[in-house]
């Protein structure tokens, strides 16, 4: 069986660097992606922080289709509880109008950094009358979905522009709640086991997504690729996944223990529960990676894979996707 392979950039700020020098990068790594064959180039949403150059992946988005011609981009994603929906839509709508059949919408629930952030996103905003979550999705995709017809409707409120092609939606999750929301919606739903692959959780996820949505089986994964297995070792020795729960309820995924006293620091409550995730992470010389793709493919009848290669280093990150793409092109059962 085959597969696409698609990316998930972070604009990661390496050693010495400034942020200008990693957006050029991202760049550089979209307009390659496109010319190695990779189907999409996502961008995430962080937020307050020295080490990623990308909060606000629509910016980013307009930039690169215009110096694109053929890849998908989109986000991975927009961070959906500090916003309006209705602008979501507008800023979604502006770049479907831009780049025709090439736009992605990828929407989180997590909140893309740490408590001081997220106040001062939502500063001013009412969350009680945002309502949970479920509901912003909906009201997302009701403004999505609303065509010019409704342009003869003299007093109607609409996401201008509408475009010819609106973006294709994603919905991110680790849970069968997450798969079922984006089933229901008839949204596409991506698995986040660069955040959470535990196997056993993955296997109930894909599994209740199957059974109901027709829709393709996306996972998010990390990969590094280096031309010995003790180069992508090394690389892989500093990636790490945590898992924090607050005593208040609050439950995050972040990069590191720091990172999960600090979000319980700055939530001004004791965490409850803290352990290092399982991780997804493939590393490896290309064949392996691949190999490890594939036997994940085959367990869990993936239909396309979303790669994050958590490398600051921007050559090291280069060298890494571009074996992967000639890995996976030489590879008769397997399709970018």
């Amino acid at each position: 069986m085959s597969y696409r392979i698609s990316l998930l950039d972070k604009s990661p700020i390496g050693s010495q660097e400034t942020a200008s020098q990693a957006l050029q990068r991202t760049l550089q790594l979209a307009k390659q992606a496109e010319a190695w064959g990779y189907h999409r180039f996502w961008i995430a949403e962080h937020h307050n922080t020295s080490q990623l150059a990308s909060p606000s992946p629509e910016l980013i988005i307009a930039w690169i289709v215009g110096q694109t011609r053929r890849i998908r981009v989109g986000s991975g994603g927009v961070m959906l509880q500090h916003y309006s929906p209705y602008k979501v839509a507008e800023n979604f709508n502006l770049l479907a109008s831009l780049a025709q059949g090439r736009i992605d919408l990828g929407v989180g629930k997590a909140p893309g950094g740490l408590p001081l952030s997220t106040r001062a996103l939502q500063q001013g905003v009412h969350q009680q009358e945002k309502g949970a979550f479920a509901d912003q999705l909906a009201q997302l995709d009701n403004w999505l979905s609303l065509t010019p017809a409704a342009e003869n409707e003299p007093d109607a409120l609409r996401a201008t522009p509408i475009p010819a092609q609106s973006a294709e939606r994603f919905l991110l999750g680790a849970s069968i709640e997450s798969a079922l929301l984006a089933a229901q919606l008839d949204w596409n739903f991506v698995f986040a086991a660069h955040l959470n692959g535990e196997r056993t959780l993955m296997q109930a996820v894909t599994d209740s997504w199957r059974c109901h949505s027709q829709r393709p089986v996306v996972v998010a994964v990390q990969a590094i690729v280096a031309t010995s297995e003790a180069e992508a070792s090394a690389l892989a020795a500093s990636v790490e996944v945590w898992g924090v729960e607050l005593e208040n309820g609050q439950r995050v995924t972040v990069g590191s223990e720091a990172q999960a006293q600090a979000f319980a620091r700055q939530a001004g409550s004791p965490p409850r529960h803290l352990e290092r995730r399982t991780s997804s992470l493939l590393h490896g010389t290309a064949e392996r990676v691949h190999a490890g793709l594939t036997a994940l493919q085959q367990a869990f009848g993936i239909d396309e894979f979303i790669i994050d290669t958590p490398i600051a280093d921007g050559a090291a990150r280069l060298t890494s996707l571009q074996l992967l793409a000639q890995g996976i092109r030489e590879d008769a059962d397997a399709v970018i």
